[in-house]
């Protein structure tokens, strides 16, 4: 039969290229991601956007945007977020009213959070002067920083303790 030869080159085709998937293993790439393993910082894209606000005493967000660029990922937990003004850190806490949801990111896929904030007095006693904020993904030790422009934060208390809180990721895009 002449079917027979044509059948079983397709065949050992669909055996090869089964053979070559790696089922998202990092194939010899840069990455050491697996399919559904924690997002790292090495394998998304970061963008930072905010609505800054305007003057002491007033509201202002800060939306941290992340692209996977990478295998199938996931996001469990809340970001960790850092506060840096001069030798001074701070940590951010999880809005209360979050709560945090298990994100699975596929290739190219975006995720957010938001840091809200109030603005502190310039140069006053119950403010915070933020120069740098350092996040993490959950599942990682690795963080990214980026400069923090958006005037000084307000403190609670007597405590160096920001007011400010950060929310869980939300899937972004469509």
């Amino acid at each position: 039969m002449r079917a027979t030869p044509i059948t079983v080159a397709a065949l050992a085709a669909a055996l090869l290229l089964t053979a070559c998937d790696d089922n998202g293993g990092d194939g010899g790439g840069t990455s050491e991601n697996k399919a559904g393993d924690a997002c790292t910082l090495d394998t998304v894209g970061v963008q930072v956007a905010a609505s800054a606000a305007p003057s002491a005493g007033d509201s202002g967000n800060v939306t941290v945007t992340i692209t996977n660029r990478d295998v199938k990922c996931t996001l469990n937990g809340f970001p960790g977020v850092d506060l840096y003004a001069g030798g001074t850190s701070t940590t951010v806490l999880a809005d209360k009213a979050a709560k945090a949801q298990k994100l699975t990111l596929a290739k190219d896929a975006t995720a957010s959070f938001t840091i809200t904030y109030v603005r502190g007095e310039a140069g006053g006693k119950k403010s915070l002067p933020v120069k740098t904020v350092k996040f993490s993904l959950p599942g990682s030790t690795a963080d990214h920083s980026f400069k923090w422009s958006y005037g000084e934060v307000a403190v609670k208390g007597d405590a160096n303790e920001p007011n400010a809180s950060v929310t869980a990721f939300q899937q972004a895009g469509d």
